[in-house]
């Protein structure tokens, strides 16, 4: 989340005119994340989450995100929904960007990251890919392969002032991963994006997922080695294994890994480890003067990187 855009009072005004959700009491935006502007909008009948879509996110994706939304919630899964305006559309615009509002998710995402944290978020991702095991549309992952070869072009010749040497990093392991990446795993609709400021718990209880605006239709266990390399690092960079262990059991024993998943899990590592230093050395490389947000670090995952190009299998992540 970020604020790039903020519509003036009158564009709020008339947007929320199309809605049954009462007037603005207020509206504020919310700099954390990097893709979409999102504000906290408080009216008469309650809180929502208003977001305008820019950067990465194509308007014709929009529908799948929403309508995965609305699919996953009927099947128990805890995330925010889609608001309807007066005509039955959910979509619509707003100070020139495609936008929606979204009901209010309560609980707080954690800045301490435990154990039972990361035992809860396997069985969350496992219930996930179940619910969406039906869903019916598809949407190619724009950031895999193919999306990583034109994000590496278009900033690896500015890697190094970055730090030294990463764009020859970035070239080896690219070059290794379009040899290596396997292509026969079970599919279905991943998250892509599972932040820990994406889940939300409260009472030590996980009460729901949040943000699902890179959702898509990939391999299910290159979504469990984002969250590993989201959740299981301490802030000095070392690989915490009693958090890996607690989140790939508690995942396993709701949805089983078969062998090939199981032995490609270093590779998958590798590449979601590729994919996030990419977007966020794009990102640190392009920083817009003026918008409100935070940009992070790209280097988190080049150490990322580094430590998994050293795991040989699925044990070193606490499966056998």
């Amino acid at each position: 989340m970020a604020v790039y855009t903020e519509p003036s009072d009158d564009e709020l005004r008339d947007f929320l005119a199309e809605y049954a959700i009462g007037d603005a009491l207020s509206c504020k935006g919310i700099a954390e994340g990097v893709e979409n502007s999102n504000f906290l909008l408080v009216t008469t009948q309650g809180p929502f989450i208003l977001t305008l879509y820019e950067k990465r996110v194509d308007p014709a994706d929009l529908p799948f995100f929403l309508d995965l939304m609305q699919h996953l919630a009927g099947k128990g899964v805890g995330c925010p929904l889609p608001v309807n305006g007066k005509d039955g559309r959910a979509l619509r615009t707003l100070a020139g960007r495609p936008a929606a509002i979204i009901t209010f998710l309560t609980g707080m995402w954690p800045r301490k990251i435990t154990v039972e944290h990361c035992r809860a978020l396997g069985t969350a991702l496992a219930a996930l890919h179940v619910a969406g095991a039906d869903f019916p549309h598809v949407r190619r992952n724009s950031l895999s392969l193919d999306g990583w070869r034109s994000l590496a072009a278009s900033c690896v010749a500015r890697a190094d002032a970055c730090e030294a040497g990463l764009a020859a990093a970035i070239t080896t392991e690219l070059a290794e991963l379009e040899q290596a990446w396997p292509s026969e795993l079970p599919v279905g609709v991943i998250h892509a994006d599972l932040f820990p400021d994406n889940v939300f718990f409260q009472d030590a209880k996980l009460t729901g997922l949040i943000d699902f605006y890179f959702a898509c239709t990939d391999a299910l266990a290159y979504d469990l080695v984002i969250c590993l390399n989201a959740w299981c690092f301490e802030p000095d960079g070392a690989f915490n294994a009693t958090k890996a262990r607690a989140l790939m059991r508690a995942y396993v024993a709701v949805r089983p890994l078969n062998q090939a998943e199981l032995a490609a899990l270093p590779v998958l590592a590798r590449g979601a480890s590729l994919r996030f230093l990419l977007t966020r050395l794009y990102d640190w490389l392009n920083r817009v003067d003026g918008a409100l947000v935070r940009v992070k670090d790209p280097l988190e995952y080049a150490r990322k990187l580094r430590f998994h190009r050293q795991v040989r299998d699925a044990g070193e992540y606490g499966l056998d």
